[in-house]
């Protein structure tokens, strides 16, 4: 790794408390350069000079490596899974459930997680925590606020019951909004809560190298209760979930043993 680019994650981590080494090299190192060449930059340490001291390039920085992608219900077939086959079984277990999505970027999943749940429960029982690295993402997530691409995958009554459309613009409902609550989350350094029915966590642990998706994989796992289930992206197969005390329950969603 050439030197300025190891520097620039010791600095990094200092400042912000973000470990890049735990990211893909090649992947980060490409995104950063081509980034911080546009802005101007010659190097690395150039760059950090100038994140340190600008707020404004220091957002810009952290919106950079997350990567913020998302619809509502992205790979749909995965969200009738979850509907109709691991909500029932959850559902049975405890009427109450703790649900948290994870590196929830704009909003879009944990708001289709609401609107899944509600055909099973009334809004007013369902709570879901969505947490993000990215404020910027958190707060353009807590607006509702969305271009109508973002609902390419919306089954159409559920977009007549919990959006309205204002001009090219469609709003979450503030009954589904209310389901959810967003807070800053580093998966990679802070602490998980514990007990969870469900966690979401689709389309982020590609980016990770094998050892920190390992070690997250292992937290997750933690962080469930017996019978809680793990529901991961659609390139995010994991292929020995034995080895994190889970079982396959359908594709792209491990119980925990």
């Amino acid at each position: 790794m050439p030197r300025d680019y190891e520097q620039f994650i010791i600095s990094i981590k200092n400042l912000t408390g973000i470990d890049l080494s735990l990211y893909k090299e090649a992947q980060m190192k490409r995104r950063l350069t081509s980034f911080y060449e546009k802005k101007g930059f010659k190097s690395f340490g150039e760059y950090f000079r100038d994140i340190q001291g600008n707020p404004a390039l220091l957002h810009e920085f952290l919106d950079r490596i997350t990567i913020n992608v998302s619809e509502f219900y992205r790979n749909a077939k995965r969200w009738e899974v979850l509907e109709k086959k691991i909500l029932p079984r959850l559902i049975g277990s405890s009427k109450k459930l703790k649900i948290w999505s994870a590196a929830c970027s704009t909003g879009e999943e944990p708001y289709t997680i609401a609107m899944v749940l509600s055909r099973w429960l009334p809004l007013s029982q369902i709570e879901i925590f969505a947490t993000d690295l990215d404020e910027n993402v958190l707060a353009r997530a807590k607006t509702g606020v969305y271009p109508e691409r973002s609902l390419n995958e919306v089954p159409p009554e559920m977009k007549n019951k919990h959006f309205s459309k204002e001009g090219e613009y469609y709003l979450v409902s503030d009954e589904i909004k209310k389901t959810v609550t967003f807070q800053k989350h580093n998966l990679l350094a802070d602490r998980f809560q514990s007990q969870y029915d469900l966690i979401v966590c689709r389309n982020v642990l590609i980016y990770f190298t094998e050892e920190a998706k390992n070690s997250l994989y292992k937290k997750f796992s933690e962080s469930l209760k017996s019978g809680g289930v793990f529901f991961v992206g659609s390139t995010e197969q994991i292929f020995n979930p034995s080895q994190f005390e889970f079982e396959t329950e359908d594709t792209f969603f491990y119980k925990k043993i």
